[in-house]
């Protein structure tokens, strides 16, 4: 009798583990697929972009700081069709990530990319940073010290550009990483979306008082119709949103599991009345770039190349788009820490870039505006003015600032621009604002 029942438990747990693998093969969890799409993608770009060791980049950039899931993700890296397969356990979730030159890379999902392809933007002339990429640093001491001390630069820093009069007067890259090294943004990526629009906004094509149907016509019929391009600037259209990571979320499902990431993020509801509160969120942003991509005819993927890198001469800078060819504005750019510092040297101008004025008159002051609804720490062009590490604005400084770690501080008061690149998850609980002070001091501020 025991035997009989120990045999029909057996054959009921047999039959438990093959179903349950039949389940994680044929419909894994959303959870496994967020973790094995991150990881095909991180490290797509990483290769193919930045031209990094896919195993380290595996291992140090999503294994080390991520989910513990994530410590079961294999990759299989394909280079001549410049693609990443990641898979958990080696079976399960699995997801591949495709590289296209001028766009990066793009996780697909069931589905094909277009033939689309770019040329990258044509690199800066020679001479002295920013119109060339040639550097004199300073031998001052007092800045050496404090781009010496480790402490101030932060656990998992990559890369330190600290700009002083328009030139590059100190910079520190850590091991494995130089000034050639295309670094991803994350959510200083948005900054960029921002300055795209400005372009277009001087070009005659745009204006901040625009609203969506034109790219979103179900929202002629409900209250979504109101919603302007201000109010998605300045992250108070109202529309719900969860932003939080490490989990599947709405920011989760959208950059790991969509392939038309802005029709995902356009189709949330109004929970709050447009312009009354303050809601981070990345699916903003993205509908954002789809909005000014259907203000051209071509559909705009020369556009950031054309209207921005190549007279920045950000010949590094690469949007990554999604299936639906929609940049991710959101959180995907990658770009050396001098074309970075670039990009921040380009807002401390005001949007003049030699001798040529890229943006509108008076579009980065308003910009730089605080937004009532974020209680005075955002601003009204994807910036914060709330210091990285939650701590008080100071004095006129505004940031760029994105996952992990990375910040771009421009201090119009003191002509400096101070970028830090790097992978520092919140839990260590670093801030680039000291090293920022530290600077500040070290010029005699």
């Amino acid at each position: 009798m025991f035997g009989k029942v120990l045999k029909t438990g057996i054959g009921v747990a047999v039959l438990g583990v093959v179903g349950l693998l039949g389940y994680l093969l044929i419909a894994p969890p959303d959870l496994l697929k967020v973790g094995t799409n991150y990881s095909a993608k991180i490290v797509c770009s990483n290769v193919f972009i930045a031209g990094r060791d896919p195993e380290e980049v595996l291992s140090v950039d999503v294994q080390a700081p991520g989910h513990p899931l994530l410590k079961h993700v294999s990759i299989e890296v394909d280079r001549e069709a410049q693609t990443v397969h990641a898979r958990l356990f080696r079976f399960f979730a699995p997801a591949t990530s495709q590289f296209r030159q001028g766009l990066g890379c793009t996780n697909v999902h069931a589905t094909s990319l277009s033939a689309q392809r770019l040329e990258v933007a044509k690199p800066a002339p020679t001479g002295l940073w920013p119109g060339g990429n040639d550097v004199a640093q300073s031998q001052d001491p007092k800045i050496q010290a404090v781009l010496s001390d480790d402490t101030l630069l932060g656990e998992g820093y990559r890369a330190i550009v600290v700009v002083q009069g328009g030139r590059i007067v100190a910079e520190r890259y850590a091991e494995g990483f130089d000034a050639d090294t295309p670094l991803l943004g994350w959510s200083m990526t948005k900054t960029v979306t921002a300055g795209l629009i400005g372009t277009l906004i001087n070009a005659g094509q745009m204006n901040v008082s625009d609203t969506l149907v034109d790219s979103f016509p179900e929202w002629a019929d409900d209250a979504r119709r109101d919603i302007t391009v201000a109010d998605m600037l300045a992250m108070t259209s109202g529309l719900q949103w969860n932003e939080e990571y490490g989990d599947v979320s709405d920011v989760t499902r959208m950059l790991y599991l969509s392939n038309d990431m802005a029709v995902f993020a356009a189709d949330r509801a109004l929970e709050a009345g447009i312009g009354t509160d303050f809601n981070y969120s990345s699916g903003t942003s993205t509908v954002l770039s789809r909005v000014w991509q259907d203000k051209l005819a071509d559909g705009g993927l020369s556009y950031p190349r054309d209207a921005l890198f190549e007279p920045l001469g950000m010949a590094s800078a690469i949007i990554e788009t999604d299936v639906a060819d929609t940049f991710i504005g959101s959180s995907y750019m990658y770009a050396t820490a001098r074309d970075w510092a670039r990009y921040g040297q380009f807002l401390l101008q005001k949007g003049v870039w030699d001798g040529a004025q890229v943006l509108p008159t008076g579009f980065v002051d308003w910009m730089f505006e605080p937004v009532a609804a974020s209680g005075g720490e955002y601003a009204k062009g994807h910036l914060w003015l709330k210091s990285p590490g939650d701590l008080p604005p100071f004095e006129d400084a505004v940031w760029l600032q994105g996952h992990d770690g990375q910040s771009i501080g421009i201090f119009p008061s003191r002509d400096m621009v101070v970028v830090r690149m790097g992978l520092t998850p919140s839990r260590v609980g670093y801030s680039s604002f000291p090293l920022a002070k530290a600077l500040i001091a070290a010029f005699g501020g």
